[in-house]
């Protein structure tokens, strides 16, 4: 690259090198000045225009420098990024950009010329005058802030983000404030959005778990950090899975929000509602104790949750059940309160279900004993604490042993035996009854292998052991290993097993029919007893639940009529039915009759060890007899009481012993023949109409035309006894026909 010549260099070194040139042109000394000072000129009208070139290209690009942050900072406000403002050195706008003013809705002539903190809102919420002060405070104090939210005052809610700096002269005066600014309003909804789905339930609407206990956490904190009173209602929805079950998840859904908005109007403002998930809400109430009104307002939220629903054009029902913990004073943990809620409600739930119960201390301990129960229910199967005992079921024809029920006991070292309904529930909430239900198949099935005749062996299975979905393979293990054959092991279940599980247990039960193995629908009538899946599971026999058998041949009883409808709706699908619990010869009559295949119950035995089972078979070659009493007895109250009993205008003197709502046992009068109809003077002016069942020697059993309250029994008649009546005889098989006593008009 070539350097250019300087006007010094030209003179230094150009000048002399003329002189020998004008010599040899024989130029004079004059026309050498001349022409050097021209050239000199010409050289310093370049060097000058070169200069003013380059001040012009200078400036030229410091303009363009301008324009283009210029440009850039239109573009900026123009795309809604960002906006810029002014302030004097008093805090009034003398500048904002025209675009946001028109997007706030405002004009700039309406901002321009009034205080900036004019535009915040005033709502009266703490966090918007925090914001106030703290944007006056940097504007009165000229200090510089960045990002402060402020919140708009217009119509439509709106949120900006300003940061600003103090302006200076060249001299420090303080001059205003510049700033920037950006709208956060958008971002604000999505950050709504976010709290709350990670606050609210998205389907009710309602507090979710994490609010809730932060609700709860705060109540009890109070506002200066100290403990007070609060109650925590824990409420779960009765007979709600039915609703899944039957009309499906979605009609579920619908019915949920229907709960909630009651919840809300009931509850009011006393409360929080909350939804913990599924069918389970709580409700934080902030320092209500009072137990009146914590009953009311229980009451007034059962009462209007069990109020008809329509959901999908379908009338629903369900029901509520609440448990209640109070905290009145001292500090207590928020987990705490929720564990006594949810024992109070575990006991509101053992209670019936549809009412409320509130913490006692009571729960607590029984909680504890369950957990020990638990424990040791861990240990009882590998120390040999558990047994098993066998029910015979009968065949109701030949009254020939087809097989046996298993049932099991638990020994407790200590405690002694305890009930299967208190064991059972707790080895499947722990997860035990897998473990145990192995040991009790494969017991059950080794004992039947060693019995004579292909005897059947009916093993209960719980809906949580069907649902670990390892039964088929745990079955067929027990069958190899025992060398039975599959329809000699009957696998009894519930209709629970089958709604809980759907479509993935009829699979189980297609594997299990295919394989041989026996299936029974157990309880049937007792749950909801819907017969859609009668026609998807191929079950071998219906077991009717006990408590239709009992008292079914009573007088008055429907049971019968329910009786007959299953066993007509066996028949046409092919299955047997099993009577359960029958304890009379009246009751196996009536199911006899009525046409059940098998039946159970005291009548044939009670649920007895290995060897007296053997016995049982032995002695009897297999077949069973019927041992019990003729009929069921209501519950009688002993009393000794001297009655009048009136007949053909007579009175009598009788002796009560024994009295129940429809009858009684009566000492005193001899041999009278059944059918004998007398007026019986029960206490002061009460009669009743009475009809003698049986007779023996100077006891007889009479029947009540119409129950009585035994509970509104006053105090004993007082009528004259006549002397020398001869212990009631006259004659052999019937009643005096002459007066003993003093004659009486009967009632």
């Amino acid at each position: 690259m070539t350097t250019p010549l300087r006007p010094q260099t030209i003179l230094a070194y150009g000048v002399p090198s003329l002189i020998p040139l004008a010599v040899s042109m024989s130029l004079s000394l004059q026309v050498l000045i001349e022409t050097v000072l021209i050239a000199l000129a010409t050289l310093s009208i370049v060097m000058i225009q070169r200069k003013l070139d380059r001040r012009v290209f200078e400036k030229d690009k410091r303009s363009d420098e301008v324009l283009r942050a210029a440009a850039l900072l239109a573009d900026y406000e123009n795309d809604g990024r960002g906006w810029f403002w002014e302030t004097d050195r008093h805090g009034i706008l003398r500048y904002i950009t025209p675009m946001v003013a028109e997007r706030t809705g405002l004009h700039v002539e309406d901002i321009v010329g009034k205080q900036f903190t004019s535009l915040i809102a005033q709502i009266g919420k703490r966090d918007d005058e925090r914001e106030e002060r703290t944007l006056g405070f940097h504007l009165s104090s000229r200090t510089p802030f960045s990002e402060l939210s402020i919140k708009i005052n217009v119509d439509e809610e709106r949120w900006w983000s300003v940061s600003g700096n103090p302006v200076l002269d060249d001299l420090g005066n303080f001059q205003g404030f510049r700033g920037s600014g950006t709208d956060l309003t958008d971002m604000r909804e999505t950050q709504n959005a976010f709290q709350q789905l990670a606050r609210y339930d998205t389907l009710t609407g309602l507090a979710n778990r994490l609010e809730i206990n932060r609700l709860l956490e705060q109540s009890l904190k109070g506002h200066m950090g100290k403990s007070e009173p609060c109650t925590l209602f824990l409420l779960d929805l009765d007979r709600f899975k039915q609703v899944n079950d039957t009309l499906g998840h979605p009609a579920g859904d619908a019915l949920l929000v229907q709960v909630a908005d009651r919840l809300q109007r009931v509850v009011d403002d006393r409360g929080t509602v909350g939804r913990l998930g599924g069918d389970e809400f709580q409700i934080v109430l902030p320092k209500l104790i009072a137990t009146a009104d914590l009953e009311k307002l229980a009451k007034r939220i059962i009462e209007s949750l069990s109020l008809p629903y329509i959901v999908e054009g379908s009338q629903v029902r369900i029901g509520a059940s609440i448990g209640i913990a109070v905290h009145e004073s001292g500090e207590v943990k928020p987990a705490s309160l929720v564990r006594n809620a949810d024992l109070s409600l575990y006991s509101a739930k053992d209670a019936g279900r549809g009412t409320y119960r509130f913490y006692e201390e009571s729960m607590h301990l029984e909680a504890s004993e369950r957990r020990t129960l638990e424990e040791d229910l861990r240990d009882a199967l590998g120390r040999g604490e558990l047994s098993l005992v066998y029910q015979p079921v009968i065949d109701v024809a030949t009254e020939k042993i087809v097989g046996f029920e298993v049932l099991t006991r638990w020994d407790h070292p200590t405690r002694g035996r305890i009930s299967p309904d208190v064991f059972i529930p707790i080895a499947e909430e722990a997860n035990l009854i897998g473990r145990m239900g192995e040991w009790i198949l494969r017991s059950a099935c080794a004992q039947i292998a060693v019995w004579p005749g292909k005897l059947r062996i009916a093993v209960n299975v719980s809906p949580t052991q069907f649902a670990a979905g390892d039964i088929t393979a745990v079955a067929l293990n027990a069958i190899a290993q025992t060398g039975i054959e599959p329809s000699q092991l009957e696998l009894e279940i519930t209709e629970s097993v089958f709604l809980d599980g759907g479509d993935d247990n009829i699979e189980t039960f297609n594997r299990l029919k295919a394989s041989g193995v026996r299936l029974a629908l157990d309880d049937f009538g007792t749950g909801y007893s819907a017969l859609g899946y009668l026609k998807k599971v191929p079950f071998d026999k219906i077991k009717i639940d006990q408590s239709f058998v009992r008292g079914a041949a009573q007088k008055g009883s429907m049971n019968s009529a329910i009786i007959a409808s299953i066993v007509s709706l066996a028949d046409a699908l092919g299955m047997d039915t099993t009577a359960e619990g029958a304890e009379t010869h009246d009751e196996l009559a009536l199911v006899r009759q009525l046409g059940c295949s098998h039946v159970q119950g005291y009548i044939y035995g009670k649920p007895m060890d290995p060897s007296s089972a053997t016995v049982l078979l032995s002695e009897r070659d297999g077949y069973a007899y019927a041992e019990g009493f003729k009929s069921n007895r209501v519950a009688r109250k002993r009393i000794f009481r001297r009655i009048g009993v009136h007949h053909d205008g007579f009175c009598y003197e009788g002796l009560v012993r024994n009295i129940s709502p429809g009858g009684a046992m009566i000492d005193g009068l001899w041999d009278v023949p059944a059918g004998t109809q007398f007026k019986l003077e029960l206490d002061n002016n009460r009669f009743v109409g009475a009809t003698t069942r049986w007779s023996h020697e100077n006891r007889m059993g009479v029947e009540f035309d119409a129950e009585i309250a035994l509970s509104t029994l006053g105090e004993a008649s007082k009528f004259k006894v006549q002397t020398g009546w001869r212990d009631g005889r006259e004659g052999e098989g019937a009643l005096s026909t002459e007066p003993p006593m003093e004659k009486r008009s009967a009632a």
